[in-house]
């Protein structure tokens, strides 16, 4: 008898739960894993500005100046989102306009935010508000160079003029696909190069148009509160996992890699401070170990993904103690150094943490790691493994070309926020007047940070033998249950 030919039977279509199935708010491109971690690796290095950098800069300036340092921050934050998606966004990573700048336009429109990002599993929409939350950061780190100074009309002024025609050159060389930089191989993980290599630099020279505070200021100048420091630096640490754990832009073992990888240099950097300090000083200095936190950060932070975990704790120990020297020993010893007043001693922290992180990238930078990071493999050697994979030439090249990043992006600040401040002069005054500085919050704002003599009454001028000085110390049988000012290291 002859067998029946039964038909095969087409293949169920696969059935997915509703959670992973693909509709129209979930495109067959995007994984909800990358653009979940993503949107929460943003929100994370938002909160390290607003609130961590506010109540940093807010703790760490004389009481009079509280008010004015955490508002430069807070309003930088709101201006740089509105100016990012009204056009620095393209200009940063859109259509090519020169090969280290891109051609302006929106990012508003639901068609080009619903469409998949230029780079992870997600939509535009996400890597908007992930980029716009780096480029905010940087303007205020960049006001940490300015306080207890700076006209507020003046600032208000710099951010969108500084956003515009500074960091999106940078970023585009360096991080837009169609960057030169980019294209040449520059290692600048998340934002060594980009964010504090330019916010040390361009913090210090406009510091140095601005001009300095008041002299006694600067001779006498303990936090307000260094409680509000520590959690601001705590909420500035933390942050940080998103900071370097989103530039992978997926949630991989890359990400994973970077944040622990962060954290050792961290912690490693602010134990050697620390050591210094107790060495050098004598003493263990809660402002000094924030410091070390803050360096052992950027340091890590062009490297963060692609070096290995004994990398990163030799990274940390230099990061710990090079800006150490160059603060508490350099700084000291150069006329020019003292001369301008880097409030937060940002050229220190960031500028030359990030200079020491690209450089020591180009070294420890592991080619597997790279290709996990990059996708493109050989393109990507430290100098280290290059000798041990008979590359030489690879690795010279490489450390040649985080050599030319550092130069570029100091040239580009320099040049650019000087250009910026000369402008500004023909319309506002850079500076605050003698009087305003005199007088601190109340002058500019009209307000103070702290009401403690009442509800909301401010305290007798007749406490003060000189009522005209607020500074002046309380007799001391009227300050004896008043709390020891702790001198700046």
């Amino acid at each position: 008898m002859e067998k029946l030919l039964v038909p095969a039977r087409a293949p169920a279509p696969l059935s997915l739960p509703s959670g992973l199935a693909f509709d129209e708010a979930t495109p067959s491109w995007m994984s909800k894993a990358d653009n979940a971690w993503q949107l929460t690796a943003a929100t994370l290095v938002g909160l390290q500005s607003i609130p961590g950098l506010v109540i940093l800069y807010g703790g760490g300036v004389k009481k009079k100046w509280a008010i004015n340092s955490a508002f430069m921050a807070f309003y930088a934050f709101a201006c740089v989102l509105f100016c990012w998606v009204s056009w620095g966004y393209r200009m940063s990573f859109g259509e090519e306009l020169v090969p280290f700048w891109g051609k302006a336009n929106v990012a508003l429109d639901q068609q080009f935010l619903l469409d998949q990002a230029f780079l992870g599993k997600f939509p535009n929409a996400t890597m908007v508000f992930f980029q716009s939350v780096f480029a905010a950061i940087t303007l205020i780190l960049i006001a940490g160079a300015l306080l207890g100074r700076m006209n507020f009309y003046a600032w208000m002024m710099f951010v969108p003029l500084w956003l515009t025609f500074s960091y999106t050159f940078v970023a585009f060389s360096i991080w837009c696909p169609k960057g030169f930089l980019f294209k040449n191989g520059l290692i600048d993980y998340s934002g060594g190069f980009v964010i504090h290599l330019s916010a040390g630099v361009a913090g210090f020279t406009a510091a140095y148009w601005v001009g300095p505070r008041l002299a006694k200021d600067r001779e006498r100048c303990p936090p307000n509160n260094i409680i509000l420091m520590l959690a601001g630096a705590g909420l500035l640490w933390m942050g940080w996992t998103g900071f370097n754990g989103g530039d992978p832009y997926a949630a991989s073992v890359d990400a994973s890699l970077a944040v622990l990888n962060t954290h050792l240099c961290t912690a490693t950097s602010l134990l050697t401070w620390l050591a210094l300090d107790i060495l050098y000083f004598g003493k263990a200095s809660v402002i000094g170990a924030i410091q070390g936190m803050i360096t052992g950060l950027v340091c890590i932070t062009p490297a963060a993904g692609v070096v290995q975990g004994w990398a990163a704790i030799i990274m940390g120990l230099c990061s710990g103690s090079i800006p150490w020297f160059t603060m508490m020993v350099v700084h000291n010893k150069s006329k020019l150094l003292q001369k301008i007043d880097d409030t937060m001693a940002i050229l220190h922290t960031h500028a030359i943490a990030g200079s020491l992180g690209g450089i020591l990238t180009g070294l420890f930078a592991e080619p597997r790691l790279c290709y996990l990071f990059s996708g493109s493999y050989g393109q990507y050697v430290g100098l280290f493994y290059a000798f041990q994979m008979r590359q030489i030439h690879a690795g010279f090249r490489q450390i040649g070309i985080q050599l030319l990043g550092v130069l570029y992006v100091m040239t580009i600040n320099v040049i650019v926020t000087s250009i910026i401040c000369l402008l500004i002069q023909f319309v506002v005054p850079l500076r605050m007047s003698d009087q305003d500085m005199e007088i601190g919050d109340e002058a500019v704002h009209g307000e103070e940070a702290y009401a403690i003599w009442g509800d909301g009454h401010r305290q007798d001028s007749s406490w003060y033998p000189n009522s005209g000085n607020p500074e002046t110390e309380l007799p001391v049988t009227k300050r004896k249950a008043a709390a020891c000012e702790v001198e700046m290291t």
